[in-house]
């Protein structure tokens, strides 16, 4: 591998964690030997990258630090290119819209070349589905970025209506329809809730009083018992 695309990997692999790695796991990932990986470090440390630590401590890369052009491989750009054409025919208008733009960034720090292959990639993503949800999943994800409280009309598969207050954590993105994952108040255990069954969207100020990121492990825990015991049915 040429060692400008060993650097490169020693940033990626350095910004997909956000606690200090040591040496040794880093050489080890990238198949090289310590000393390798400390003059690796050095170089990039010389060139202006944010790594903080040292040799028995770990390294981590400081939030914030922006790459330069990257070169992508020909999967990569097809993965790219695919992932934003799905979240570009999703319903969340906010989200579509973001995601057109990304790629128009992308496509515009790529070399002519790369550019051409990612506006000639040839996988499609279907036809988005008929069921539109009416509220707006813009405000969903907002409450969940800022872990405030949600209100709602919410209708069962039968259609019997209740009214609900939730701690949003997550949103699942599926073919069909999109489920907001949260703890309800009303059933107080966690619940799934399909967007296209909600009506009445209410934000509030009200901030609930965990964090999302505990609440996403402890429901990931929940999914994992159901499935050792029986499935547990957890929507509305």
């Amino acid at each position: 591998m040429p060692r400008s695309e060993r650097l490169l990997d020693l940033i990626q692999i350095l910004r997909r964690h956000r606690r200090p790695l040591s040496g040794r796991t880093l050489a080890d990932e990238m198949g090289v030997s310590i000393r390798t990986l400390y003059r690796d470090i050095a170089t990039l440390q010389g060139q202006g990258a944010p790594i903080e630590g040292e040799a028995g401590l770990g390294y981590v890369l400081k939030p914030g630090f922006m790459l330069p052009p990257l070169m992508f491989t020909d999967e990569e750009i097809e993965a790219i290119v695919l992932g934003s054409r799905w979240v570009a025919k999703q319903p969340d208008k906010r989200l579509s819209a973001a995601a057109a733009d990304a790629l128009a960034k992308i496509a515009a720090v790529l070399p002519d070349d790369l550019r051409e292959d990612l506006d000639a990639t040839t996988l499609l993503v279907g036809p988005r589905s008929e069921n539109v949800e009416a509220i707006d999943l813009g405000v969903v994800r907002q409450a969940i970025r800022d872990e405030r409280k949600l209100g709602f009309l919410y209708r069962d598969a039968g259609g019997s209506p209740s009214k609900r207050l939730v701690w949003p954590f997550a949103l699942s993105f599926f073919d069909k329809v999109r489920v907001i994952v949260a703890w309800c108040e009303m059933r107080e255990d966690f619940r799934h809730f399909r967007a296209d069954r909600m009506s009445e969207l209410t934000a509030t100020d009200i901030r609930y009083p965990r964090r999302r990121q505990s609440m996403l492990k402890e429901w990931r825990t929940t999914l994992g018992a159901a499935g050792q015991s029986g499935a547990k049915d957890t929507s509305g």
